[in-house]
């Protein structure tokens, strides 16, 4: 049993829920739809991978049925979701439309909608004219889709995938073009056109609607080619095409040429490998390393890990420096005795701020002085302030106003 078909399947699903939170917060519609179709498309492979592994058995038809169609549309989902990007990104580099109104984003989620869903469905249901019977199974990789390899299904099936794939690219050389024009003002347009969007996140979902281009266009072109080697068949008739229908094909490993099985593993690894490059474009961003602490957080809360404290300085550190309103000095000048109910500051106090440094980690008292400028040095702050190095100096008479 090949153990890493399964395995690396659902890890892939998984990195691509890691970005899911603030994707969901931002409410971007072509992402959030790529994060579903890539989870549920390695969901279906891994699944696929447990139940056909080292066995052909016909079992779980309507799960196949459901299936293949599911992997038909993820081909043209990926490449109509990171049109939208761009298509996006394009309106905002261009500077056609400074700011965006309530009833132009519930368009614009629309248009979103109907190109990130609807046109996957529309081509799943292309799919049936040129679908020869109900769908084949591999020994390992489990049910796949099944496909008349003629014209009509190079003109429904791969054509389109390939259209839309050039007018991504189209759109995205467009928002590289308008911004390197307004680069020095592309900062400002994104705050005045009240979008979340920031340089960083801007350039991020562009590197990755191109990367994803790119790879689409070369696994369109194998598969493709893989499809088509041998040969196209003649189209005769809708009858003839789907005639015996409910035939289900099996292909165990040891009717499957070396070569063949060769590229049957890779093309089970482009959609794992797909989820991992759009993990790797948002999983080290700021928003990532945010939602990464509030995790650690949370989680450090459940457990209740204690805090690491501050090891320079901390609130208690801080004294009072000047007294309470109402406080009377009874000290004639800066070297008259202290009385017993001066030793010390009144507790009502205590909760004012000091700002004299005392010494390089925390900060002291000053002594208060009265309305004519008198010190009101007690027997006790003039015993501290002799023992340190660094003491403040004395203030002088004419400073009343310094409070």
């Amino acid at each position: 049993m090949h153990y890493e078909l399964p395995i690396g399947a659902f890890i892939a699903a998984l990195l691509v829920l890691v970005p899911l939170p603030w994707h969901w917060r931002a409410r971007n519609v072509p992402t959030l739809s790529i994060i579903a179709w890539l989870f549920l498309s390695n969901i279906m492979l891994g699944v696929n991978s447990i139940i056909w592994a080292d066995n052909i058995r016909i079992v779980a038809r309507v799960w196949c049925d459901v299936a293949t169609k599911f992997q038909v549309g993820a081909t043209m989902a990926l490449p109509a979701c990171c049109l939208c990007l761009c298509i996006h990104l394009e309106r905002i580099a261009s500077v056609r439309q400074v700011r965006t109104t309530v009833e132009q984003k519930h368009r614009r989620m629309l248009f979103d909608l109907s190109m990130c869903w609807g046109l996957p469905i529309i081509s799943m249901a292309l799919h049936y004219v040129v679908q020869g019977h109900r769908f084949d199974i591999v020994e390992d990789f489990g049910c796949r889709p099944a496909t008349y390899v003629s014209v009509a299904a190079i003109c429904l099936v791969w054509v389109p995938q390939l259209i839309v794939v050039v007018l991504t690219l189209v759109f995205a050389g467009a928002a590289l073009y308008h911004f390197f024009r307004r680069r020095l003002t592309f900062a400002r347009h994104l705050q005045d056109s009240n979008s979340a969007l920031t340089t960083s996140r801007y350039f991020r979902l562009m590197a990755m609607a191109i990367v994803q281009m790119v790879w689409a266009t070369f696994i369109t072109v194998i598969n493709m080619w893989l499809t088509c080697r041998d040969g196209l068949r003649p189209w005769i008739s809708w009858a003839d095409v789907h005639s015996n229908f409910g035939r289900i094909a099996a292909f165990p490993r040891v009717f499957i040429p070396a070569e063949q099985w060769a590229w049957t593993y890779f093309i089970f690894w482009t959609l794992p490998l797909t989820a991992v490059m759009f993990f790797s474009f948002f999983a080290f961003g700021q928003d990532a390393v945010k939602e990464y602490r509030a995790c650690f957080g949370a989680v450090r809360r459940i457990v209740h890990l204690p805090e690491k404290a501050n090891p320079v300085q901390s609130f208690n550190s801080f004294a009072p420096r000047f007294p309470k309103a109402g406080r009377q000095s009874t000290a004639a000048s800066d070297h008259a005795p202290a009385t017993e109910t001066d030793t010390v500051y009144s507790k009502a106090a205590a909760d004012d701020f000091a700002l004299t440094p005392r010494s390089t980690f925390s900060f002291g008292t000053s002594p208060p002085y009265d309305a004519h400028g008198a010190h009101d040095y007690d027997a006790h702050s003039m015993h501290k302030a002799a023992s340190l190095s660094d003491a403040p100096p004395a203030l002088k008479h004419d400073v009343n106003d310094m409070a």
